[in-house]
């Protein structure tokens, strides 16, 4: 089992950068690939990025990529979430996920895909 607590959220000025990070307890994080997801009041909790247990492969969402970098450093157990040019339609509360297997390219995007998620993180960005 694994136990994520996001961090790393606050205000930001559109065009500005944060970076949020996701801790993870236990000593078995280097078996996880990790997800990023975002819910916005009223919408459904949506995909932002994935990177798998070697972080040889990533994935982003279209509406990030470009802007937003996942990466992780399995020594510190912890997954990042660079974000850079900040949208008006980027604020949401951030969810860190795990699963204990690598996700096949059409999985990585379903919330059903992970088994262990994070309270959130919450976004917000000023215009």
């Amino acid at each position: 089992q694994v136990q994520l607590v996001e961090s790393g959220g606050g205000l930001v000025q559109a065009g500005g950068s944060l970076r949020l990070s996701c801790a993870a307890s236990g000593r078995t994080f280097s078996s996880y690939s990790m997800g990023w997801f975002r819910q916005a009041p009223g919408k459904e909790r949506e995909f932002v990025a994935y990177i798998s247990i070697s972080g040889g492969s990533t994935s982003y969402a279209d509406s990030v990529k470009g802007r937003f970098t996942i990466s992780r450093d399995n020594a510190k157990n912890t997954v990042y979430l660079q974000m850079n040019t900040l949208e008006p339609d980027d604020p949401a509360v951030y969810y860190c996920a795990a699963i204990q297997r690598t996700l096949a390219f059409n999985q990585r995007r379903v919330t059903t895909s992970y088994d262990y998620w994070g309270q959130g993180t919450q976004v917000t960005v000023s215009s």
